[in-house]
């Protein structure tokens, strides 16, 4: 086993043991991939203020996010197909994260069901809805999230069409899925994965099997997903949902901030400042380009998430500083899970953690919760905001 000393480790691991289609699926964005590289990118180009000569013995990592307690701002954002990363992918995530003492958010798109990961879990987790044309399923849905004791519900806002993944197409990793010959024989070639996923409790999508009965397992699941996504979805649906979810009310994928206004209008609780991970609208902008906008627009009216190219602690730490409360993982642990399965999950954790406690002695944080911009160098802007003034 390698020594692991980083995410990108987790990556170059995860490249060797799963399926080409998975780890592309896991690993690419959309087109020309131009706003998928941007997230990473201008989170490098923001540079920190080191601070010396300052007691660093004892730092403080726990906060709130959506008003729970957890151990540091971090948590684990939905993400579809994570049982054909490593079978049970999304029970192993969670319990990684209800360890690790934070928060885990559940994909619609999910190979687990709800019921899956609330049997195998002590804590509650959050589950993330996309609202089909069928809008019974979200009624369904959304009932059994509040059965399994959720306390969250992620409303996905930027997906009312795929956007075009070229490597998944060439990989036959549509929705369904085209088997090839080249994807068996690199199946063929990965004999641990395909073992752990056929030990897995499902193969298919779990939610959407409980909805329609099982017929037809992942092929018909996946068709009726994919006939069903709403190129309708407005507020007006937004405000339907508030009425069916009593809980905290999260809408993803806000990244202007007229949009962020309205979505405190409409009664949400947070937003998640995102653009899909780079996997829908090519060309628009990196997430932490708007961030700072998007936190001022807001103020105290809503809790501001953040996700998109968050490979790092000091990743955090520069989300926090430009106004997110809290950060959400999605290929960083992904590349774990694919790694290492659970214990790849728990690395992920780890080392974004230990990455955090570290950035902040070295900037003269002393409490996650009172970062500021004042942390950053110069006018505490990156590169790309100063391009845009």
């Amino acid at each position: 086993m390698p020594v692991i000393t980083n995410i990108e480790d987790l990556r170059q691991l995860a490249r060797r043991k799963i399926p080409r289609a998975i780890f592309d699926y896991v690993d690419r964005g959309s087109y020309d991939e131009i706003t998928y590289s941007a997230n990473s990118f201008e989170l490098k180009d923001i540079r920190f203020r080191q601070r010396v000569l300052l007691d660093a013995t004892k730092r403080s990592l726990g906060t709130t996010m959506l008003g729970e307690q957890v151990s540091m701002p971090v948590a684990i954002a939905p993400t579809g197909l994570t049982g054909l990363v490593h079978g049970n992918g999304e029970i192993l995530a969670a319990q990684a994260a209800e360890a690790a003492g934070t928060r885990y958010c559940l994909s619609t798109m999910s190979i687990c069901s709800i019921e899956d990961v609330r049997a195998a879990t002590k804590q509650p987790f959050w589950f993330q809805l996309y609202v089909f044309r069928d809008r019974k399923f979200s009624e369904s849905v959304i009932a059994r999230a509040r059965a399994a004791g959720c306390t969250a519900l992620f409303v996905t806002v930027d997906l009312p069409l795929r956007g075009q993944r070229h490597a998944d197409l060439k990989n036959g990793l549509e929705v369904p899925p085209k088997l090839r010959m080249r994807n068996l024989f690199d199946i063929a070639s990965k004999p641990a994965w395909a073992l752990k996923v056929l030990m897995g409790k499902r193969k298919s999508f779990g939610n959407i099997d409980a909805y329609l009965k099982s017929k037809g397992g992942v092929w018909a699941a996946g068709r009726w997903a994919n006939d069903n996504f709403d190129s309708t979805l407005s507020w007006r649906d937004i405000e339907w949902v508030r009425k069916l979810w009593p809980g905290k009310l999260v809408l993803k994928g806000i990244l202007d901030p007229e949009d962020a206004k309205t979505a405190a209008k409409v009664g949400a609780d947070a937003i998640v400042v995102s653009n899909h991970g780079g996997r829908q609208l090519d060309g628009a902008p990196a997430t932490v380009t708007v961030l700072p906008d998007i936190a001022d627009a807001v103020g105290n009216k809503l809790e501001v998430l953040f996700d998109g190219g968050v490979r790092s602690g000091q990743d955090v730490l520069k989300a926090l500083a430009l106004g997110a409360h809290g950060c959400m993982i999605g290929r960083a642990y992904l590349y774990g899970l694919g790694a290492m399965g659970g214990a790849g999950v728990k690395t992920a954790l780890d080392i974004i953690r230990k990455e955090l406690e570290v950035s902040m002695s070295l900037t003269g944080v002393r409490d996650v919760r009172k970062v500021s911009r004042d942390i950053l160098y110069g006018e505490n802007k990156s590169a790309a905001q100063k391009k845009r003034k």
